[in-house]
């Protein structure tokens, strides 16, 4: 019988020593390293991830931490399902001990405080992502030591100051989004070739973008509500890859190209700046959303666009008939929207008789001809139906 218990005890002893051997595999420093990353971190109440960081534990089986060969590899704090109320508390420097890191996210919640400069030394990371939080202070200029880093998205939070031109520069970068935020200066020069996303969107960017600022590799360009303004025309000839393309809200001026309508676009707005000169195609626009709106734009209204499925060319100086081809598209239902409002148009061959679809949207008041139809516009349009006479000669 002793004998028995003394192998029990034996046996115990073994799995004992092999689960401390097993949580002993997790370098110290990243241990500590989580320690102090938890004690500046908290759930807000309803969130319960650090219910699973017990250090008494193996940190690798602790929520949102992914390791390998004895190294954190993956740090994902926070709960990623939708609508979590995320964590609350600041980003504690030691962040920057876990050098094999190649993936850091947190979840939308209240972190505040500035990023720490010690996330320029984790040189294997690839993806950070800190969006919808309250990070404030400037992109430390740091980060640009990360060499291989391909995802950067401070997107949503208060972060002030320039963008680093050392940053732009990152040879590796695929993604830069750091809208919603309240960055300053001009757009500096970004050089990776394999850069495919740019969101820059509602900061307080201002003055003018070289022909060399932005890679021919971009797929997604999106620089509306700042305050950015000269010719685009050069630049925008150059970028022949993109599918979305947003510079609304801005002052920029010049023509657009007419090579703009022919790359693989699916949105293109252009709304709200000073784009002067005509619009011509070169090829049928296949576009989805073309919104031209609130420019300068003169010349006829190209026939070219009757297959867009929403059409925005209202506010601007556009003259002459509206193409019969616009107009069967809308009848046919291949025209969502077509509002054309508040141009000099002077007429349209239509049917009076003719219904439009009750799915699509038309509005052809306060031109230079009384619409054949009644349609329904938005309240911004006015209730003038018909421009006065006087300015249409």
């Amino acid at each position: 019988m002793q004998i028995i218990i003394m192998a029990l005890l034996h046996l115990l002893y073994i799995l004992q020593y092999s689960s401390l051997l097993s949580f002993a595999m997790l370098n110290p420093i990243d241990f500590l390293a989580l320690q102090l990353i938890r004690k500046s971190l908290h759930d807000m109440p309803g969130s319960n991830f650090f219910s699973s960081w017990d250090f008494t534990s193996d940190p690798c089986n602790f929520s949102g931490v992914y390791c390998d060969a004895g190294r954190v590899i993956s740090l994902n704090l926070g709960d990623p399902r939708a609508n979590s109320p995320g964590l609350i508390g600041h980003i504690h420097p030691a962040i920057g001990d876990l050098s094999s890191l190649a993936e850091f996210t947190v979840v939308p919640g209240k972190i505040y405080g500035t990023l720490p400069s010690t996330i320029s030394m984790l040189h294997n990371l690839k993806f950070l992502g800190i969006s919808r939080n309250y990070i404030s202070g400037e992109i430390p200029p740091s980060l640009s030591q990360i060499r291989g880093i391909r995802t950067i998205d401070l997107s949503f939070n208060i972060l002030t100051g320039k963008i680093p031109p050392a940053v732009a520069a990152l040879p590796s970068l695929s993604n830069f989004i750091v809208c919603r935020n309240r960055l300053t200066g001009s757009i500096p020069r970004f050089t990776s070739q394999t850069l495919t996303r740019l969101d820059l969107k509602r900061n307080s960017l201002s003055g003018s973008i070289s022909i060399d600022s932005l890679p021919s590799s971009l797929q997604y360009l999106s620089l509306s509500w700042n305050q950015l303004d000269g010719s685009l025309e050069k630049v925008l000839i150059r970028l022949n890859k993109l599918n979305y393309l947003d510079l609304s809200m801005n002052r920029f001026t010049g023509t657009i190209p007419g090579s703009l309508f022919s790359s693989p676009i699916s949105n293109l707005l252009l709304h709200r700046n000073l784009f002067t000169g005509t619009i011509r195609p070169v090829h049928q626009v296949t576009i989805q959303t073309v919104d031209l709106s609130f420019n300068r734009l003169i010349g006829e209204i190209s026939p070219l666009f009757s297959d867009v499925e929403n059409l925005y060319l209202n506010n601007n100086m556009f003259g002459g008939e509206i193409p019969t081809g616009l107009i069967n598209g809308v009848l046919d239902g291949r025209i969502h929207v077509l509002y054309v409002q508040h141009n000099y148009l002077s007429g349209m061959k239509m049917n009076p008789m003719a219904k439009i679809p009750v799915r699509s949207s038309v509005c052809l008041q306060y031109n230079c001809m009384v619409p054949p139809v009644q349609a329904a516009c938005p309240v911004k349009a006015g209730i003038q139906k018909t421009r006065p006479m006087s300015q249409c000669v």
